[in-house]
């Protein structure tokens, strides 16, 4: 394991941007794990996990807790469950290469999760999801470092409340997950295709099915037509995906949506939710726009990206400027799903009141 005093953590994040680690310990042997437990106790606060920052925005000033840099690696099959192929999945094991093994073994049930940037270990926190799949579908259960209780337990799916982008590990270190169990169907096809966009890319109805490396194709095709896919563009590649949660809305909110031609949609958790750059996009936002120095609107998608003389401070000041415009256009609030890295705690500012009658908040 590799330990280093005041690295920069920048260069380990999408945004390229933030201050440095007191402490930075590059985990790449599972064994070695009890090590860091031992040199986090040296630093205040719980440690951070960082995997390839892809979701993260570290403060300028940096960390002064210690961060894990997890670069464990490594998956093999466990076993057999009824019809299901069992997975176990080092936590720091890339997510685009885990999915595309999958395809590449005729599993289903990642194929519309292709092209995610980020680790394994960091798809449960936020139950990561796109285009009708969730790691909800598939996962059975992790292996973590619990830091309350000391120790290694192992949580089953269920007891890790994963949610609409949130679960138990969403803002809070109180858990380091350290492996990870999935489990996938062997099919020719893929899962019903059930968005309309990647239905078009493929030229079938909503609902079809076809072999399940043509429908990550497509997906594929489709992130990169909205600069998703982190080696898409030149331009726009310090982005950490969607800033925003697509927030819930009441029934009042969502008749009022769907007569604007809004993309309002029920979700699995039972919530019904409007596309957040559909939201953004309606508040007067425009492709490309600056809002703070050194962060702009990315040039594909109504979503942030950081550009030269970006900082923390400018791209959290960024998010609550269109958060603020949006809720007044709007009269819904966005929640940022980024995660806040560092001794500074951003907290977008509120309206006064409620927003309206039957104003949502989505908060979670």
């Amino acid at each position: 394991m590799r330990v280093t005093h005041g690295a920069p953590l920048a260069p380990l994040t999408t945004l390229a941007i933030g201050g440095p680690a007191a402490l930075l310990a590059e985990l790449h042997v599972p064994a070695d794990f009890p090590e860091f437990v031992k040199l986090a106790g040296g630093c205040p606060g719980r440690p951070v996990t960082l995997g390839h920052g892809s979701n993260v925005l570290v403060d300028d000033s940096g960390s002064t807790s210690a961060v894990l840099l997890m670069a464990t690696r490594g998956l093999r099959i466990t076993g057999y469950d009824d019809h299901r192929v069992l997975i176990e999945v080092q936590a720091g094991h890339p997510f685009t290469d885990f999915v595309d093994t999958t395809i590449a073994e005729g599993l289903t049930g990642m194929e519309m999760l292709v092209g995610i940037p980020g680790t394994v270990g960091a798809t449960p926190v936020q139950n990561v999801g796109a285009y009708g799949q969730e790691i909800s579908d598939t996962l059975v259960d992790v292996v973590a470092w619990d830091w309350e209780l000391g120790r290694i337990v192992t949580m089953d799916a269920t007891a890790c409340r994963l949610g609409h982008r949130t679960s138990i590990f969403k803002h809070t270190r109180r858990w380091t997950l350290l492996s990870l169990r999935f489990a996938l169907r062997r099919s020719e096809l893929s899962a019903p295709v059930t968005y309309r966009t990647v239905a078009t890319e493929l030229g079938i109805p909503v609902g079809g099915r076809v072999p399940t490396a043509e429908a990550a194709r497509a997906v594929l095709t489709v992130r990169r037509g909205k600069g998703m896919v982190m080696d898409s563009t030149d331009t726009d590649r310090r982005t950490v995906g969607s800033i925003f949660l697509s927030p819930e809305v009441s029934p009042g909110q969502a008749d009022r949506l769907r007569a604007q031609n809004a993309p309002v949609n029920h979700f699995a958790d039972g919530s019904t939710r409007v596309s957040a750059s559909w939201l953004i996009q309606q508040a007067g936002f425009e492709l490309g726009r600056p809002i703070t120095a050194g962060t702009r609107i990315s040039s594909l998608h109504y979503t942030l990206v950081a550009d030269d003389g970006a900082s923390a401070e400018s791209f959290a000041q960024a998010i609550d400027i269109v958060l603020q415009q949006v809720l007044r256009h709007t009269d819904v609030l966005l929640t940022p799903e980024i995660d806040f890295i560092g001794d500074w705690h951003f907290r977008p500012a509120r309206s006064s009141g409620r927003a309206g009658d039957d104003a949502a908040d989505s908060r979670r």
